[in-house]
């Protein structure tokens, strides 16, 4: 496929440009630059397939799909009550459920979660292996969508995923207590739970010490489900239908955090880490979202400790809070 240039407006696409060739450009302003840039990239559309793009560049380019890792990238937490915590977990655990969703009355149609403020984050392992992670932007379970095929008691439920040691961008969706799974291209999870994969799109691995440049924004429309994930001066993005779980018509609960890379794993950071997370959601309301404590979906976890969590309305609804250790 041939690259496909997208418009965008002179006044930001000169503002990009000229950031990045002036020779006299602080540290500070060249930052500000690939901020702008990875929000703009990440509204840009295009067809669907995968796709990478380079600042301060503002058109998509075609790259190969890849298959995504046959694994629970991400796994469904225990089925814990809305408001409740698994004692067995401990204070010091972000994940399984103990972590904050934004919560909007209406349908999303687009969210994005970033780290605004990372301070003292220096090393983090998961099982022994350094900078082993994974970026989640996952939705609520959801009921009575058409994927789970009528069955009673199944909930469909969507990830945007960055394996950092799969080095992959990809869309992992579930069936959760569905019994037998549709087709052979859904995965037996064990338990009654099925998975699939979107195509994925190769990415390498990311340092923990570049955590504040990573932002990842999915969308669902009634025709196309995508993921963008940027880090830096680089973006990702690919899709798939929106069928696979219905999300557009039944999306209202974004969960975002760093955590484990898969099969309920734990993502362990340096003493003296703190990490502010910020997850924004389109809705067509500017109303300030409601954070809704206890109601992560993803079953992977963080050493962290969950501060208090604030909504904000605006052009950009959004909660945002702060773990440390």
């Amino acid at each position: 496929m041939k690259l496909r240039s997208l418009a965008i407006p002179t006044l930001l696409l000169t503002s990009l440009v000229g950031c990045a060739a002036g020779g006299d450009e602080s540290d500070h302003d060249a930052q500000l630059a690939q901020l702008s840039w990875r929000d703009a990239i990440a509204a840009m559309p295009t067809a669907d397939g995968c796709f990478q793009a380079t600042y301060p560049n503002m058109a998509w380019e075609s790259v190969a799909c890849t298959a995504a890792p046959s694994r629970a990238i991400g796994s469904p937490r225990a089925k814990l009550p809305a408001g409740v915590l698994d004692a067995a977990d401990g204070p010091f655990l972000v994940g399984d459920g103990a972590d904050y969703a934004l919560h909007v009355p209406g349908l999303i149609s687009t969210s994005t979660g970033s780290f605004p403020q990372v301070t003292g984050v220096t090393t983090e392992s998961d099982g022994g292996v350094r900078n082993g992670y994974s970026i989640q932007l996952n939705s609520n379970f959801m009921t009575g969508t058409a994927a789970c095929r009528g069955v009673s008691g199944c909930l469909s439920w969507a990830q945007f995923v960055y394996s950092s040691e799969e080095r992959a961008v990809f869309i992992q969706n579930w069936l959760i207590g569905i019994g037998t799974c549709p087709s052979r291209s859904w995965i037996n999870a064990g338990g009654g739970d099925c998975f699939m994969n979107s195509a994925a799109v190769s990415a390498s691995t990311i340092a923990i010490t570049s955590l504040a440049n990573l932002k990842m924004t999915g969308s669902a429309t009634t025709g196309t489900d995508s993921l963008v994930f940027a880090n830096g001066s680089q973006a990702f993005r690919t899709s798939e239908s929106d069928t696979v779980t219905g999300l557009s018509g039944a999306w209202h609960e974004s969960e975002f955090n760093i955590i484990g890379d898969g099969g309920g794993s734990e993502a362990v950071f340096n003493r003296g880490a703190s990490v502010r997370v910020e997850i924004t959601a389109t809705s067509g309301s500017t109303a300030a979202p409601t954070c809704i404590a206890n109601d992560g979906t993803t079953g992977e976890t963080n050493n962290l400790t969950l501060g208090p969590c604030t909504g904000t309305g605006g052009t950009a609804p959004n909660i945002q809070f702060t773990e440390t250790d």
